[in-house]
């Protein structure tokens, strides 16, 4: 994958619209699923893509710095050999000052050819610097846009379990008998009292045919003294 396709990749992920997704979606909940599995993939691939980038311009940056160190390192030898050179010759050694400031030239050459180096590195640098820092902006954005992606699914997920709790509960309500409970209790009152007529009427007929023996007895008991008056009727005459 090149610098330019993660970076592409990164920006229209880091860009997408979830709520327009789900607008689209028929089923948001699989969609969300989908959308998480294929960002967490996205965001694994980008991550390599982008610490090989940030490790090339490492690389690069390290060898800038040893391109100027090195220049500044041939510059303290020609330094160091044009003054040997000046030394020399002062004291007469002019062939041993020409061999020191030859030296001097070929640090010099050096130091030029390092600094040549290093310039040229600079625009390459500066301009993978950028692509970096845009790369883990977009890499942070996606990881926001992931974190968002499972908040709105288990958001989702939450709002289907509470729909479907509702439904049931509905469904259980229709069952249930609507009509006015005090009814049933009615007509159990009705038979009560039924039963309590009834009792009622037992013990009338009970009571009834109890008078009706004492009546019987007490016609009796005249029948006795009607008897008994008689035969005293009859004794004393």
């Amino acid at each position: 994958m090149t610098k330019q396709t993660v970076l592409g990749r990164v920006t229209q992920l880091a860009k997408a619209n979830i709520n327009a997704l789900l607008d689209q979606a028929e089923d948001p909940q699989k969609m969300l699923d989908q959308l998480i599995r294929d960002y967490t993939a996205n965001i694994s691939e980008a991550e390599q893509a982008v610490a090989a980038t940030i490790g090339n311009l490492r690389l690069m940056e390290q060898d800038h710095r040893e391109d100027v160190d090195a220049a500044k390192e041939w510059g303290d030898k020609a330094l160091a050999a044009s003054r040997k050179a000046d030394e020399l010759r002062a004291a007469g050694s002019v062939a041993e000052a020409d061999k020191f400031d030859n030296l001097a030239k070929v640090a010099l050459g050096r130091q030029l050819q390092s600094e040549k180096e290093a310039k040229t590195a600079e625009p390459t640098i500066a301009s993978q610097t950028v692509v970096v820092d845009k790369l883990k902006s977009g890499l942070d954005q996606m990881k926001s846009k992931l974190t968002e992606l499972k908040s709105k699914r288990d958001e989702l997920v939450a709002r289907v379990k509470s729909a479907q709790a509702q439904n049931q509960m509905m469904d259980s309500v229709k069952n249930i008998n609507v009509l006015d409970p005090t009814s049933e209790l009615s007509r159990f009152e009705d038979k009560v009292r039924r039963e309590e007529a009834r009792a009622m009427g037992k013990q009338e007929l009970a009571a009834s045919s109890l008078d009706a023996q004492f009546e019987q007895l007490d016609s009796l008991g005249d029948s006795a003294e009607v008897e008994a008056r008689l035969a005293a009727l009859k004794t004393a005459s």
